[in-house]
């Protein structure tokens, strides 16, 4: 007799190292916590794509950057495209995911956003700085990332990566969230030590900057973390809009956070793999 409990296909990669932080942990309790709801099996990402038909949905979660196994994960999508498999974040979004072209795209539209050129003929456009950040648009978990002189950028604008300003910012602080609904805010007090977070409290200023980035999304179901920066002014700047498999830093939370993060997941995605199967656009 079939069970019915739904199927989940949990996508993680446990053996990837990341600066400041252990992946595998993340994903050793959240799977443990869903198994409390879903029969649930783990997979690498190089094999999702074919053991996906035998599940009801599959989550995406603490898989490393694509751009290790770019050939699999294109397979991956197109192959749960064109089957209307349900990824868990939906394969719709339009920020990291598709890259980081969104953030010249929001520069572009005028939203708060670090400054972000692609040209030459447009670093004019960006305010005068000493240094720059230059990051390819294909990047992730900071691969590539560099910081210049001036006098140095130029060169480096190929059209493959993206110029920031180099922002003196007070904290970065990031917002999490569980389709539409936030969940909790951390902060990392020191510049330097980024992966050290603390939990924040954030204003009605704060969540009405990062629901925007949500709601410009447009993302139904999955699990997205919104990267900000306290610019000097005061105000906030996004800094990144990560929407594949956003690391969510559950160790700086305490029990009742964690606790209160796993009710709302779980609810995602029973939401999630009983509504109707619908064609998704990807990105």
């Amino acid at each position: 007799m079939p069970s019915a409990r739904p199927r989940v296909l949990y996508v993680t990669d446990l053996a990837y190292q990341a600066r400041g932080r252990r992946y595998c942990d993340e994903d050793i309790f959240l799977t443990s916590r869903l198994r409390e709801d879903f029969d649930l099996a783990l997979c690498h990402p190089r094999d999702a794509a074919a053991l996906m038909e035998a599940f009801d949905g599959v989550v995406v979660r603490n898989s490393g950057p694509v751009l290790t196994h770019q050939e699999a994960y294109e397979a991956f999508r197109k192959r749960a495209v064109a089957a209307g498999t349900r990824v868990y974040n939906q394969l719709s979004g339009k920020a990291d995911m598709a890259g980081k072209q969104y953030l010249l795209d929001l520069s572009a539209a005028g939203y708060p956003v670090i400054p972000t050129v692609d040209r030459p003929e447009d670093l004019h456009r960006l305010p005068d700085t000493d240094r720059y950040v230059v990051k390819p648009k294909l990047g992730a978990d900071s691969l590539g990332l560099r910081i210049v002189p001036a006098a140095g950028v130029r060169d480096l604008v190929d059209g493959d990566v993206l110029v920031q300003p180099c922002v003196d910012f007070a904290y970065e602080v990031s917002f999490y969230y569980v389709d539409h609904d936030f969940q909790y805010a951390l902060y990392a007090p020191r510049p330097d030590r980024r992966w050290q977070l603390e939990p924040y409290e954030p204003t009605s200023d704060d969540l009405e900057f990062a629901g925007r980035f949500i709601d410009w999304n447009g993302i139904d179901h999955g699990i997205q973390r919104v990267d900000a920066c306290r610019a000097p002014g005061g105000g906030l700047l996004l800094v990144e809009l990560e929407d594949l498999n956003p690391y969510l830093s559950m160790d700086a939370l305490s029990d009742k956070d964690r606790d209160a993060f796993v009710r709302a997941m779980k609810a995602s995605l029973h939401r999630f793999l009983a509504a109707p199967r619908r064609a998704v656009t990807p990105t």
